[in-house]
């Protein structure tokens, strides 16, 4: 049986792949979180007493507490996604995320080495490390074109700029050091457990409560759209099949207008909780975000070709159960958005250097 260790396993993401590690895949998991505002312990209450999981809170940035995870546990594989995430925070404090996202990722490179170097032969060279990144480091596209993995590097916001920062640490211990690694770089998630201050979760909260719904400039930006148990179940392909030193791009193959969006998640509201009045009345145009990159869009090819990878969840589809599940789980969520975030707009905010 493996032994995988995942940062930021209380994460959005993170608790999609640790819940698919241990009910589904079979293998023993060791979370790593240091339970930040957008981390939820409740999003693993299916798995918490599973003896193949654990829970671990501890920082990613100390380097030494990681080393000594490192020797403690003894992983045969490293599944990184602990961050900071969201690009409307990493303009209003960008300090945080080059700490977590560029620190935190040479503490945990740096401990992995040590980790690895000291491997029999055997279990050394079927280490991996995995560091799981964003589309976002590409930059913006225009009305045509994809991202694919020679995409050069152009990113536009602090939270972009230190995951290609991130990214580029992986490259550069794989090519220097030896260190067995692979990378993924992934379009914008969706779906169960993510916190509230991301564009479909807000949305749906927010039609709920009839509160207006925000769309930055006019609603015509463009992602494409990747469930997250999908995701999760790339990763974990990517990991165990994926060449050495490679980056595989994922994306769910659904582009869609952030307008088309929040209309479809509108009707969807409309269908399941019968407002009074229609939820698309709620939608409110705001001044768009700094720096607001145009579109994203994902060539899957390579991981579809190689590994034989494509989502199985449409938009339409998982839009409808992500929705549904907000409904189904009020307790999930009634707590954050009476004290972690209530909707608030962030990404505005005029502050000065520290």
């Amino acid at each position: 049986m493996k032994k995988v260790i995942v940062t930021g396993g209380a994460g959005f993401i993170g608790s999609a792949l640790v819940r698919l590690l241990v009910k589904d895949i079979g293998v023993q998991v060791v979370n790593i979180d240091a339970l930040t505002y957008a981390s939820n312990l409740e999003s693993l209450a299916s798995i918490e007493s599973d003896p193949a999981y654990k829970f671990v809170k501890a920082n990613v940035c100390d380097q030494q507490a990681m080393t000594e995870l490192f020797q403690a546990e003894a992983p045969d594989v490293v599944m990184h996604l602990a961050a900071e995430s969201h690009v409307d925070r990493s303009i209003d404090g960008p300090a945080a995320f080059m700490e977590t996202n560029i620190m935190g990722t040479y503490a945990m490179l740096e401990a992995a080495r040590t980790y690895w170097s000291n491997l029999p032969e055997g279990r050394k060279s079927a280490f991996r490390f995995h560091h799981i990144s964003t589309d976002e480091v590409y930059g913006s596209l225009g009305e045509e074109g994809l991202f694919t993995e020679t995409t050069p590097y152009a990113p536009n916001s602090p939270y972009s700029a230190s995951k290609a920062s991130s990214d580029h640490l992986v490259r550069a211990w794989h090519h220097t050091f030896g260190l067995p690694v692979v990378t993924t770089n992934c379009s914008n998630n969706y779906g169960p457990h993510q916190f509230p201050e991301k564009l479909i979760p807000l949305i749906i909260l927010n039609g709920l409560e009839r509160k207006p719904l925000p769309i930055y400039g006019q609603g015509d930006n463009i992602r494409d759209w990747l469930h997250v148990e999908d995701h999760a179940k790339a990763l974990w392909l990517v990991v165990t099949k994926g060449r050495l030193g490679e980056v595989y791009n994922i994306g769910g193959d659904a582009e869609r207008q952030n307008i088309e969006v929040v209309r479809a998640i509108c009707g969807l509201l409309d269908e399941f909780a019968s407002p009074s009045s229609p939820t698309e009345d709620l939608i409110t145009y705001v001044t768009d975000r700094p720096g607001h990159d145009a579109r994203y869009a994902i060539d899957t090819g390579k991981i579809s070709t190689e590994l034989g990878w494509k989502p199985q969840e449409t938009f339409e589809s998982g839009l409808r159960q992500t929705v549904q599940w907000y409904l189904d789980n009020k307790t999930w969520w009634d707590g954050i958005r009476s004290g972690r975030y209530t909707g608030e707009r962030l990404g505005l905010k005029d502050k000065s250097p520290a």
